[in-house]
């Protein structure tokens, strides 16, 4: 493991980057800020290392942009109507920070924290990162004690694993906003890259809002189906509302009914470098966006990053669950422990 220095933000705030390195020669960066994936280096047949995710060169780039590039989001991603729940009989309001609902638990996030290196095991190539959430921080209830471990794999497969213990009922929905791009952070469009996702139904949205109606579609027959590996630009300007209205794919495909066993969510694959990505996850959902509302910007070493140049795979509980009766509950019981695994693993061809 390998520790630098990543700079300094405006207030102040110093961070670190810290290097994983496997016996295949594939590494992973991460930095202590919002406990960041910044790059993913992986080795293809022809010698070459691709980095796959895309992302900045400095702390405050991560800090001044919208995007989440390769953040934990916490306390809870995704939407969450009105930015309004009830827990205990007792109404929690969050910030509107997306139209007229909370989005990724609003402006003061996990993404912007400083988070504690709390573990460190060079054997097994992983680092934990910690961090308090005390109660009424963001508007949740209750003293969040949360930790995500990345354990780099000798078989190529970047591990999360997410942990965390409330002294109160809370609400806890964490995820992983990376934007990957197997053929290459500073490639371009995502668009001729294939997708194969692991969901027959998908949760439509009333608008351009993006909130779910509650009701579980199946994707047979639409453009949202992608239970046979398609491009990801074969459908997304189809004439077809749910695409419409948020610009695109930017929807939560239904992968069961509740949390359980690891399983394998996603696949996609790059022609031009050969790389093959495989997703697990242990969560009920899974939030695909295709990155519609990326701004022009400048990214790693200067690379012009634009819309639909990255894709997001955010294992998660649906969208509004909170709020949903028919769908998985994120409601995280005083004292129960919250754990959830996602996994992406490469492979090159």
């Amino acid at each position: 493991m390998e520790k630098t220095a990543f700079g300094k933000t405006a207030d102040g705030r110093e961070f670190s980057l810290y290097t994983l390195t496997n016996k295949n020669g594939m590494s992973i960066t991460l930095t202590d800020l919002g406990a960041t994936l910044v790059k993913v280096l992986v080795p293809t047949k022809g010698g070459e290392k691709v980095d796959v995710v895309l992302g900045y060169d400095t702390p405050q780039e991560y800090l001044d942009n919208t995007c989440y590039f390769g953040t934990v989001i916490g306390r809870s991603g995704n939407r969450i109507a009105n930015g309004r729940f009830v827990v205990d009989g007792k109404v929690c309001q969050l910030a509107i920070n997306d139209n007229d609902n909370n989005l990724h638990s609003g402006p003061d996030g996990y993404d912007g924290r400083k988070w504690s290196v709390v573990a460190e095991d060079e054997e097994t190539h992983s680092i934990t990162f910690g961090l308090a959430s005390p109660d009424g921080d963001q508007g949740f209830p209750g003293n969040f004690e949360v930790k995500v471990t990345y354990t780099l794999t000798e078989d190529n497969a970047v591990v999360l694993h997410y942990q965390g213990v409330s002294d109160a009922d809370t609400v806890a929905n964490l995820t992983n906003h990376t934007y990957f791009n197997l053929s290459g952070h500073d490639s371009g469009t995502i668009l001729d890259q294939t997708l194969w996702l692991a969901a027959k139904q998908y949760t439509p949205v009333h608008d351009h809002q993006a909130i779910p109606t509650g009701e579980l579609a199946p994707v047979a027959g639409t453009p949202m189906d992608f239970t046979e590996a398609k491009p990801i630009g074969r459908d997304i300007e189809a004439d077809f509302e749910q695409l419409k209205y948020v610009g695109g794919y930017d929807h939560n495909f239904a992968l069961r009914g509740e949390p359980g066993e690891l399983m394998k969510m996603a696949e996609a694959h790059s022609a031009k470098t050969g790389i093959t990505m495989e997703a697990y996850t242990t969560c009920c959902g899974m939030q695909f966006y295709a990155g519609n509302a990326v701004t022009p910007q400048n990214g790693k070493g200067g690379v012009r990053y634009d819309k639909r140049h990255g894709f997001c795979l955010e294992s998660q509980y649906y969208p509004n669950a909170i709020n949903q009766e028919g769908f998985a509950s994120p409601l995280l019981k005083a004292g129960e422990q919250y754990d959830s695994t996602t996994y992406y693993r490469f492979v090159a061809e």
